[in-house]
């Protein structure tokens, strides 16, 4: 018997289908099919034992603890699928051939893997690879079944990740946690992750420097001048090495008015001639942007509908399992050429929908044009988000379904539109020794331009670009007039979920070593397509960032600032974890070792470990309770037992008596002398004397 096992029911009923079956009640958690059985989990089926399902002292946060690493990993059956679990765990032993259909990513490779692992499994394992859910593909995917062998180091990057977010997660939220208890945050608690602490410090930063941003104006001169056969505007471009440094900022910006009035005045002095010293034309292309990733797609529906890239994720899941697009959760924006003879068939169903501008723009795509979108070595399990053959019935979508599937539609229709074209010409004046220049660009031919014409171009205020007049080297001008432009600097931009996407997969402008930032400028960020919008999320619903407005702009609550100055840079810049990223991406194509990659882990998480017993925090306000017990913050106790808390004063049955303010994580207690604790009377207790 061959069993398959789904990543989910969905997915499971659809391969049911092309294996010849009409049977799709999935209340039996499985179904039988001429080819086989298919069952199917639900997501991670299995979680990791806690630290308390290792040892009962950890229910107790106590420092001295710290850092918690499991001699041998373990994990337990959630108790929410434990039905579907003996289920599948039963048809496993039946099974005689057992074909892996996880998502074709490492955490889909993992959720299967795990089952198979936890149950001992010793049967032939086979892959399937879906990357879309309709009949033609997954037929196509059926016939070419993989060994699931072929698949171990996915399994292994998958597990690293898993292991170095416990590790990091468990241990340093509790050690930071205690951190802040003992400076007096009795009730908060510090969630620190590998990818969502430096990811919230992104958002501290950004606002940091736009609370500590001073506006400076600085100039810009341009001039007009008389060709011939017409005028022009240029801007002059100084020397700073020819001129005095102190007039410049560190971006090159003249900063010095009376410096600009005196070089304008220079400008207006006779004799007016000038000399064309450069003019280039180049003819230049751009080649159609490339079909879109997850964060790609997020990022767009973010900037041009408003949508939160979680629900981005969301709707294109729900295309996915309507068979009209294919798999969501890539990180790949490149195509498979065996999947370009598709091309006719998905460009004819396009013209069809009931949309006439796109149906316009599919008729008049070349499907025989080959952008370089099609490139086989640019493919790992899965690639770019495209529609599938099924045609879609527009009318039968939500509006934001809608607009999400004419993104990807657009972005795919584009692949088979010729390069734009145009000449970019660049113009070089001298005049007085000084050098101006301009740019002109003409469209010689639009291209795929022509589906983003309604798109806002990007352009650089301090920089002129216009039409031109025809001239070349070494002809005459004439200085006209010239004025000076009072310009001034901005802050940097908030975040926005989408933005902040697009930081997290773009990580390497952040990182603050300079030779890690080259090292990381080709990795794939921090995060992975399907959880970065899962972690912004969580971010917010744990109140350390709020949103506001229409683009929901992200800002820091207070207790972010308190999370990101408790922790060494290690944690907060995302050097470290971009750096494992990049070894989790190598160890999914064979480099690196599981067990290397997490003893680099334990070390990290030991130091961190060890850095929060002496982390500086300010103090958190008084309480009621503080107030009414403790005026002096400096005069509290130390709890020798958790060696976190304080002891508190409190009233009992038998009168006052001072108590651990952990409580109850720590009921440490002793009685009141000369209105302080008794410690000396604990200690006595501690060690069994009376």
């Amino acid at each position: 018997m061959i069993l398959y096992i789904a990543e989910k029911p969905s997915m499971g009923r659809e391969i049911a289908k092309c294996l010849g079956t009409n049977d799709t009640n999935s209340k039996k958690g499985y179904i039988e099919t001429s080819k086989g059985i298919v069952t199917w989990l639900f997501g991670h089926v299995l979680r990791a034992a806690e630290p308390e399902d290792y040892d009962e002292r950890y229910k107790m946060w106590r420092i001295q603890d710290l850092p918690i690493v499991p001699s041998e990993w373990k994990m337990l059956v959630d108790p929410k699928a434990a039905h579907q679990f003996n289920l599948v765990k039963t048809l496993i032993a039946k099974a005689d051939l057992i074909v892996h259909a996880g998502d074709p990513d490492r955490e889909g490779q993992l959720l299967v893997d795990e089952v198979l692992d936890y149950v001992g499994n010793q049967k032939p394992v086979k892959r399937i690879l879906l990357n879309a859910l309709d009949e033609r593909s997954i037929k196509s995917a059926n016939d070419d079944l993989r060994d699931n062998a072929d698949f171990f180091n996915l399994k292994q990057s998958a597990l690293a990740r898993s292991r170095a977010d416990w590790l990091i997660g468990m241990n340093l939220s509790r050690a930071y946690t205690l951190a802040v208890r003992r400076a007096g945050y009795k009730k908060l608690v510090l969630p620190i992750g590998r990818v969502k602490t430096p990811t919230l410090a992104l958002v501290v930063r950004r606002e940091r420097e736009i609370q500590n941003f001073k506006p400076v104006d600085y100039y810009l001169i341009r001039a007009e001048f008389q060709h011939k056969n017409g005028y022009f505007l240029a801007q002059w471009k100084p020397s700073i090495k020819n001129s005095n440094k102190k007039f410049f900022d560190d971006e090159k910006r003249l900063i010095d008015k009376s410096f600009a009035e005196y070089m304008l005045q220079l400008f207006k002095n006779l004799p007016h001639d000038g000399k064309i010293i450069k003019f280039d034309t180049k003819e230049k292309k751009e080649s159609p942007p490339l079909p879109f990733s997850l964060s790609a797609l997020q990022v767009m529906a973010g900037h041009q509908l408003g949508y939160e890239p979680q629900k981005v994720l969301d709707i294109a899941q729900s295309l996915y399992e309507k068979k009209l697009t294919t798999y969501p959760r890539s990180d790949c924006a490149f195509l498979p050429p065996n999947q370009f003879k598709d091309a006719s068939k998905i460009l004819s169903n396009l013209a069809t929908i009931n949309n006439q501008k796109f149906s316009t723009w599919a008729k008049n795509a070349d499907p025989k044009r080959k952008s370089r979108a099609w490139n086989q070595s640019k493919i790992t399990a899965h690639h770019a988000i495209i529609p599938t053959t099924k045609i879609a019935p527009l009318e039968s979508l939500n509006e934001m379904e809608r607009n999400i599937y004419l993104l990807i539609a657009r972005q795919y229709i584009a692949q088979f539109y010729p390069d734009f074209v145009y000449d970019e010409t660049t113009v070089n004046v001298e005049y007085k020794k000084e050098i101006f220049t301009v740019k002109g660009k003409v469209t010689k031919k639009i291209g795929w331009r022509e589906l983003f014409t309604n798109q806002p171009a990007i352009k650089d205020d301090d920089e002129v670009e216009m039409m031109l007049p025809q001239m070349q080297k070494d002809d005459h001008v004439d200085y006209i007039k010239g004025d000076i432009l009072t310009k001034t600097t901005k802050p940097p931009t908030r975040f926005t979920p989408a933005t902040l996407i697009q930081g997290m997969k773009d990580i390497h402008k952040y990182v603050k070593n300079e030779e890690a930032k080259k090292q990381l400028k080709d990795v794939y960020g921090i995060g992975t397509e399907a959880t970065r919008a899962t972690i912004i999320d969580d971010l917010i619903k744990r109140n350390f960032l709020t949103t506001a407005g229409k683009k929901k702009i992200l800002t820091p609550t207070d207790q972010a600032y308190l999370l990101i100055d408790a922790l060494p840079d290690e944690m907060i810049y995302p050097d470290a974890t971009a750096i494992w990223e990049d070894k989790l991406h190598s160890m999914s194509e064979g480099e690196g070792t599981l067990e290397n990659f997490l003893q680099g882990q334990i070390e990290f998480t030991r130091q961190l470990c060890d850095k929060a017993v002496h982390c500086e925090i300010k103090p958190a306000p008084p309480s009621e309770d503080d107030k009414n017990n403790s005026e002096d913050r400096s005069k509290w106790i130390m709890c020798p037992i958790c060696k976190t808390g304080h002891f508190v004063k409190r009233n009992g049955k038998n009168g006052e008596f001072f108590g651990c303010s952990n409580y109850p994580s720590c009921r440490a207690t002793c009685n009141a002398k000369d209105d302080k604790p008794d410690i000396e009377e604990l200690k006595r207790k501690l060690n069994g004397q009376n």
